[in-house]
């Protein structure tokens, strides 16, 4: 085992390298006790396992194994060196257009695969958003996940304030992937104008503009792409764009 790579609500992950082949890998450490004590946090570990032994996608993390000793279980993950899209975004402000299309389009995909698969995020956001050495998307923590069944809709309030859609923010029975849409809607925002369009210190603030959903789209970027923003930022989620609908955008081609 190697350094800290970062810190959870359900335990440290660090860098470790495998004897023999000297293959770099990311191991989860998770302390059953606190798991006993918090039934929450055992059902988010729960369901992060079950969804990605589900999912094997080169735009999602991948987990290799499952270990457990009486005291911890060790998730081992794959490792990418390139650290969060967040501190990428954070680092230079806003990207190119070339720049941010290759970062949306990777998301979009990894998206996809899991929307194929009746799973969806529910937690998507530019910190969960990993980059190899090549600046490849990884997308990662699917603590949140949820499986979709035919004509349910889910309930459990999630995400990050920023992110989450306003159907979820209303505290409403919502669909998952149009969720997802949303969160991706606030991604790509960020990616072109490098600061976010629901944003204020203060929480309750923050919480009314992503509910009204207003939102100011700058006017150096181009119509075709605020036209896609502001059809995957719709307030109502019957009316958001799809996935196939993204994929068929003038911005997308």
């Amino acid at each position: 085992l190697k350094k800290t790579l970062g810190e959870g609500s359900t335990g440290k992950v660090k860098l470790a390298i495998h004897k023999d082949s000297g293959e770099k890998v990311a191991i989860k450490i998770i302390n059953k006790k606190i798991l006993t004590h918090k039934p929450h946090l055992k059902k988010k570990v729960e369901r992060e396992i079950a969804v990605m032994k589900m999912i094997r996608h080169k735009h999602i993390i991948r987990l290799y194994d499952v270990l457990q000793t009486k005291m911890y279980l060790f998730l081992i993950m794959e490792y990418v060196e390139g650290g969060e899209l967040f501190d990428y975004i954070v680092e230079r402000g806003r990207l190119t257009i070339e720049e941010a299309f290759h970062f949306f389009q990777q998301i979009i995909l990894g998206v996809e695969y899991c929307h194929k698969q009746l799973i969806c995020h529910r937690d998507l956001k530019p910190e969960n958003l990993l980059l190899d050495t090549y600046k490849n998307i990884k997308i990662a923590d699917f603590g949140m996940a949820s499986l979709m069944e035919e004509g349910k809709l889910l309930e459990t309030s999630c995400g990050s304030p920023h992110y989450a859609s306003p159907e979820i923010v209303r505290g409403l029975k919502y669909n998952g992937m149009e969720a997802d849409i949303w969160s991706m809607g606030v991604i790509l925002y960020a990616l072109l104008t490098g600061r976010l369009p629901f944003d204020d210190e203060n929480l309750h603030v923050l919480l009314a503009k992503v509910k009204e959903g207003k939102y100011e789209i700058p006017q150096f970027l181009d119509e075709e792409v605020r036209d896609l923003i502001s059809r995957m930022l719709t307030l109502n989620p019957k009316a958001r764009i799809v996935l196939k609908d993204i994929k068929n955008h003038p911005w997308w081609k």
